[in-house]
């Protein structure tokens, strides 16, 4: 099949451009091998977890926290001081080094050691997962436009689905075999490729971009080291995009303590659990690409980014009512997969539509303080209140009629937000036209 054969599939199966192909692809593998590294690394991090102790999970919650509101201004303080390309790679090399410390001490640890060092490496991949992923973002919404991610944003999320379907099979497979340590190298080698990638995408994203902004791309971010705190409590757009973050990660840690629950319950040994993990996983990113890939852009173009975003906030008020009159453990499997589904199928790439509409400097610094530490605030802020709902009696039933209302609120949040997408997008393409 020759270029143009190629071409032609592609842009009737997602309406890439000519110029915008190669960065597209980059862009997919950049965003595929960085979920293959994450995915091997999560059900070894959810293992680790339950060996700890699921009571103890509500402290690793805040150790995580902790961790990201320490690393967010290092993290501004790279952004200010060299340009795109440069940090990303010193961010995905230092994580890297951290890796082959862990597998050193994994191997080299007591079995009493092996807790500590587990529960440490649990804080550290959920850090590690929230970082990666979201200078990715960041660079691709400083490559493409409000009517590209439209467009494209659905594939290049298809490209993290796939990932994860690759990661998760391959630590499902060869977890018994290799043991968990040897798979933290496969990680290594994974976020180096994905520093390369991400040179490629920078690249050839100049093919339709002017030559100003091109120039404008090699500079540092710039601005203050606290500039991503600042600029998001200044604009009620991105609290808008903080407190819509944080209510999914509030619920969504909900349904995490209630599985965490179900599986140090019903498997005794670390194998077991980190298989049944992977399969999960392997379930939700199969049915989730056929989101991103057939229904994602399709709906957008047929309805608009504030329907979208309702999606998952509708779905997990559903949800939370069918488990406050059902709450079967068959239930809340199904509703977790629907949530991950919708999440990671729809709400995921169309909220990061939201972040086109903002400035520059915001992409980088206010974006990764919002997907970092405001989304850890919520995690944070749902395992308080979990703990805290389960001492007074509380169970599956009775928490679930709680996140209800939380869903509702959540969901008027969304659709507020995509209408002030949409109208900040017309703003500048009635000022690009204006004489």
């Amino acid at each position: 099949m020759n270029k143009e054969a190629i071409f032609q599939k592609l842009q009737q199966a997602i309406k890439v451009k000519p110029d915008e192909v190669k960065a597209l692809t980059w862009g997919w593998l950049y965003i595929f091998v960085l979920f293959i590294a994450y995915y091997v690394l999560r059900p070894i991090r959810d293992e680790l977890g339950v060996a700890g102790g699921v009571e103890n999970l509500s402290w690793l919650f805040l150790g995580t926290l902790l961790s990201m509101i320490a690393l967010n201004p290092l993290y501004a303080c790279a952004t200010k001081k060299w340009s795109r390309e440069k940090f990303i790679a010193l961010t995905y090399r230092f994580f890297s080094l951290n890796l082959l410390l862990f597998m050193a001490g994994l191997m080299l640890a007591t079995p009493e050691q092996h807790i500590w060092i587990g529960r440490i490496f649990f804080v550290w991949v959920s850090v590690f997962n929230l970082f990666v992923v979201s200078v990715f973002w960041s660079l691709i919404v400083d490559v493409f436009n409000s009517e590209q991610g439209k467009r494209l944003f659905g594939f290049l999320a298809a490209g993290a689905t796939v990932g994860g379907i690759v990661g998760a099979a391959l630590t499902s497979g060869l977890v018994e075999k290799l043991g968990q340590n040897w798979l933290l190298l496969i990680s290594v080698v994974l976020l180096e490729f994905a520093v390369f990638a991400s040179k490629k995408l920078s690249f050839f994203s100049s093919a339709f971009h002017t030559e100003e902004r091109n120039v404008e791309d090699k500079k540092a971010i710039g601005g203050s080291i606290l500039s991503g705190l600042t600029h998001t409590l200044r604009s009620p757009y991105l609290i808008g995009i903080g407190f819509f973050i944080l209510l999914n990660s509030v619920v969504s840690t909900f349904l995490y303590f209630q599985q965490a629950d179900i599986v140090s319950a019903n498997f005794a040994d670390r194998e077991s659990r980190t298989v049944f993990f992977a399969n999960i996983d392997l379930w939700v990113n199969v049915f989730t690409l056929l989101f991103q890939l057939f229904i994602a852009s399709r709906l957008l173009k047929a309805t608009s980014v504030a329907v979208v975003l309702c999606i998952l906030p509708l779905v997990s008020m559903l949800g939370f009512g069918v488990l406050a009159i059902f709450p079967t453990v068959t239930m809340l499997v199904i509703v977790q997969v629907a949530r991950r589904v919708s999440n990671f199928g729809l709400s995921r790439p169309t909220r990061e539509i939201l972040f086109t509409a903002i400035p520059r400097e915001d992409r980088y610094k206010a974006k990764n303080f919002i997907d970092t530490v405001v989304y850890r605030f919520g995690d944070q802020a749902g395992s308080w209140a979990y703990t805290g709902l389960s001492a007074l009696g509380l169970g599956i039933a009775g928490i679930s009629v709680i996140a209800v209302p939380v869903s509702a609120i959540w969901l008027g949040l969304g659709f507020w937000l995509g209408k002030k997408q949409s109208a900040k997008e017309r703003a500048v393409k009635s000022s690009e036209v204006s004489p």
